[in-house]
């Protein structure tokens, strides 16, 4: 039987603030298999957005363990972590994260050059094509609406394909229409990738898209 692309374990996060430790996360266990799509949803402050941080490794436990696409994340240094973020992990933002000096094509390329590939170029403008902004593609982020911007977004995160996207509401910065056109493309990027998806979002109907949607509530999964 194979094992969960995502494997998590009696994960604890706690940061010290003026106050005392402050518990964001307490206790999350979680298994998702390969090219499941799974949403998370709570209020406001209770633990989805450190969760992501915790599974992309730009956040690092107060304990637990943590397992994605066959390797453990406990232990690893900042330059080890990086590497397994370029060769594992796709990232969407709400707002954004380009490089406002760099071309679409550019912020497509850019993990693929530190990846050291050959072809970043010519792969990042086929991942541009295929979110249809061939039109576009020297174009900066300023020049781009918010809809362009995260169509450049996703096509920097299927670039490489990954084994995991981890979205964080992509649609937050955006009107609804273009909301939704984004999120289509999300879905059939993941369909057409096969890529594990998982989607924090306040969105129910975008939540019931997936195929497991998961509560969280004062750093706990309610409902896994």
């Amino acid at each position: 039987m194979a094992h969960p692309l995502v494997e998590i374990e009696h994960l604890h996060l706690s940061l010290v603030g003026g106050a005392g430790p402050v518990n964001i996360l307490r206790g999350i266990d979680l298994a998702v298999t390969a090219g499941q799509t799974v949403s998370v949803v709570g209020p406001s402050g209770a633990g989805k957005t450190t969760l992501l941080m915790i599974l992309s490794g730009l956040e690092q436990p107060s304990s637990g363990k943590i397992r994605i696409n066959g390797t453990d994340l406990q232990g690893m240094n900042e330059d080890q972590l990086a590497r397994f973020r370029r060769q594992n992990v796709g990232i969407v933002f709400q707002s954004f994260h380009l490089v406002p000096t760099m071309t679409a094509l550019e912020n497509v390329a850019l993990p693929l050059e530190f990846a050291g590939a050959d072809d970043a170029l010519i792969r990042a403008r086929a991942a541009l094509c295929a979110t249809g902004l061939e039109q576009r593609i020297d174009h900066f982020p300023g020049e781009l609406s918010g809809g362009e911007q995260q169509r450049v977004a996703l096509s920097r995160a299927f670039v490489a394909n990954p084994a995991l996207i981890l979205a964080d509401e992509p649609t937050g910065n955006l009107d609804l229409e273009t909301g939704e056109m984004v999120m289509q493309l999300l879905f059939d990027l993941q369909r057409e990738h096969g890529t594990t998806l998982i989607l924090v979002t306040h969105d129910s109907a975008l939540a019931g898209r997936c195929n497991r949607s998961l509560h969280m509530a004062d750093g706990r999964l309610v409902d896994a």
